[in-house]
């Protein structure tokens, strides 16, 4: 008797189990705001990009490119002799000395009182201002004149960053010397005609970068007018038209030390906020043109809606169904 239930229990852990039904992978339906996007190309830079064109004399210094020049700094040397940077948007077109007037006088003075020399900032240049000019004169190692030329400064808006030398020491200064640019980080996208309404002034944009990295940026700018890609074929030209955007970064340190690059651009279109949605990966075509999606080894047809970030808008399951996506 006590071999018997041996064997009987020897065959009982032997006998093989009943295979277990295949898991699949699934995830819920969940309800969320899907944000359609137009991804276009662009070009990472800097703005404001201008020329420096100097005065008289010889070039005996230009800086190195990159190099970031802000008020009082010197832009390039002539005949030995610096000429400084102060900020501005009227450009001095004459020499200025006692009893002169107007806007051209009131952006030197506010540059001088910015560099700490004691005047009254008007349109009247004044002994005070003859005298403030001399102190700065004395600074920079210049004849103490107490009067300006044009070629004595540059003006720009503000700081500036050397994006290129087109002078040469030992050349004539009186020519084009510097390609310069402001501070600030931008992209310009050509975005096009078809889509311009999704280009809004403040509208938010994400910005792709070399190798990946997003980053985010606002329209600041767009343009009027429209441009049309060379295709070679009559008529094409108006379906390609595109119109440049531009787009300043929201955290220019995420651009790192790239001076240009290509990125894109992706702009926000249609918003459906409060949809239920699945991975694309989920939907399963029928052969008759609809989808469905499988839940709990059964179909289950679907409408689709809007397609966003690898998600579509479905309308047919509840919210928390889980439904079956396939294994990459």
């Amino acid at each position: 008797m006590r071999r018997l239930l041996a064997v009987t229990l020897v065959l009982t852990a032997c006998t093989p189990t009943q295979a277990a039904t295949p898991s699949f992978p699934t995830t819920p339906v969940v309800r969320t705001d899907l944000v359609s996007r137009t991804s276009v190309d662009g070009t990472l830079g800097y703005a404001g990009r201008e020329t420096v064109t100097g005065g008289p004399g010889i070039v005996t210094w230009l800086p190195p490119d990159g190099r970031i020049i802000r008020r009082g700094r010197r832009v390039y040397a002539a005949d030995g002799y610096a000429v400084p940077l102060i900020y501005g948007r009227t450009p001095l077109w004459r020499t200025l000395s006692v009893g002169a007037l107007g806007r051209d006088v009131r952006v030197v003075e506010r540059n001088l009182a910015a560099l700490g020399y004691p005047l009254v900032v008007d349109d009247r240049f004044t002994w005070a201002t003859a005298q403030a000019v001399r102190a700065w004169q004395r600074h920079l190692s210049r004849p103490r004149t107490g009067t300006l030329t044009p070629s004595d400064v540059v003006v720009q808006p503000g700081p500036i960053r050397v994006a290129s030398r087109t002078g040469r020491l030992g050349g004539p200064a009186s020519g084009p010397l510097l390609t310069v640019t402001g501070l600030r980080r931008q992209v310009v996208a050509d975005i096009p005609v078809d889509r311009q309404q999704l280009a809004v002034r403040g509208g938010k944009v994400t910005i792709t970068l070399p190798g990946g990295k997003t980053t985010t940026g606002h329209v600041t700018a767009v343009g009027t007018v429209a441009k049309a890609a060379t295709t070679g074929q009559p008529g094409q030209g108006t379906e390609t038209a595109t119109i440049a955007v531009t787009i300043t970064l929201d955290h220019p340190a995420a651009a790192g030390r790239l001076v240009a690059a290509p990125v894109t651009a992706g702009f926000a279109g249609a918003v459906h906020k409060g949809v239920l949605a699945v991975p694309v990966e989920a939907l399963l075509g029928q052969a008759d043109g609809t989808f469905a999606v499988e839940v709990a080894g059964r179909l289950v047809p679907v409408e689709l809606g809007l397609f966003a970030g690898g998600l579509v808008e479905v309308t047919g399951v509840a919210e928390g169904t889980r439904v079956q996506v396939p294994r990459p």
